[in-house]
């Protein structure tokens, strides 16, 4: 499994360090084209379960859940969006879902819940990627810094786990998950959030700074990772889809950010709020 995964690696990855360099609409494509991806696998993983999800539902919603983060943020001329904005626009979500379910026959609850986990969760969270691409000056370094220290981490937890592991980290969410996996990941994301300073941020982040968000990356990215292994370990699935020879699916391979862009994006907004 690893020459896929190192393919797909060499492949991947210059697709994803050009459209961060790029901004802008490609960019924004990008993450969109993933959002809905990682979107129809959600769907896939729970319908593989036999859990009830609404596919319609799960898309329409979720491509105008990734709208609203992204507006939120986002100064576009000539665009100007009411004081009201966000709770109008995520009560349209609220009522549009359980609109449709009414509408549906067979009615579910669990069905509902699904799909509103789904519609919330990844497009809410993959769109603070470009919220934090799209901040003045420093959105593409601090973009780089933060995909490039997930790499990183990944990878080490990878090797570390494979030659090192011993003690499982969580047997039942993810047993090939080890306490030395995790560990050689964190240090290796530290290492690298300190190499992404130097390269690209020695004037907006101290050594100390880059230290603790290196951590942070590490230590969110993992449990971000963990929590997609609970999604999957609940409908018996190994992977998303096989979309990616060698890393699964997409949603496989951006969970660490379910949870990371949006905590990554709020701490450097609260660090620096004059961004």
């Amino acid at each position: 499994m690893l020459l896929p995964r190192i393919i797909t690696a060499l492949i991947g990855i210059p697709a994803v360090l050009a459209a961060i360099h790029f901004g802008g609409i490609v960019y924004m494509a990008f993450v969109g084209c993933i959002i809905i991806l990682c979107l129809y696998e959600y769907s896939l993983v729970l319908t593989s379960g036999k859990k009830p999800v609404h596919m319609v539902s799960l898309l329409l919603f979720g491509v105008l859940m990734a709208l609203v983060a992204i507006l939120g943020r986002t100064t576009i001329e000539g665009l100007t969006l009411p004081d009201h904005f966000y709770p109008f626009a995520i009560s349209v979500v609220l009522v549009g879902v359980l609109l449709v379910e009414v509408m549906t026959p067979h009615r579910s609850w669990e069905r509902v819940s699904n799909t509103f986990l789904g519609v919330f969760l990844i497009p809410w969270s993959l769109a603070h990627l470009i919220n934090l691409r799209d901040i003045p000056t420093y959105g593409e370094y601090l973009t780089l810094f933060m995909i490039i220290t997930v790499w990183i981490s990944d990878t080490g937890a990878y090797f570390s786990g494979r030659f090192l592991g011993k003690h499982k980290l969580n047997k039942e969410v993810s047993p090939k998950k080890t306490w030395e996996g995790a560990i050689g990941g964190t240090a290796l994301a530290i290492g690298g959030a300190i190499l992404m300073r130097h390269l690209f941020l020695s004037t907006l982040l101290s050594l100390k700074q880059a230290i603790w968000i290196g951590l942070l990356v590490a230590a969110v990215g993992q449990i971000s990772d963990l929590a997609e292994s609970v999604l999957k370990r609940s409908t018996g699935v190994k992977d998303s889809s096989n979309l990616l020879p060698g890393h699964g699916g997409f949603l496989d391979r951006f969970d660490s950010y379910l949870l990371l862009a949006p905590i990554f994006y709020y701490v450097i907004i609260y660090l620096f709020p004059n961004l």
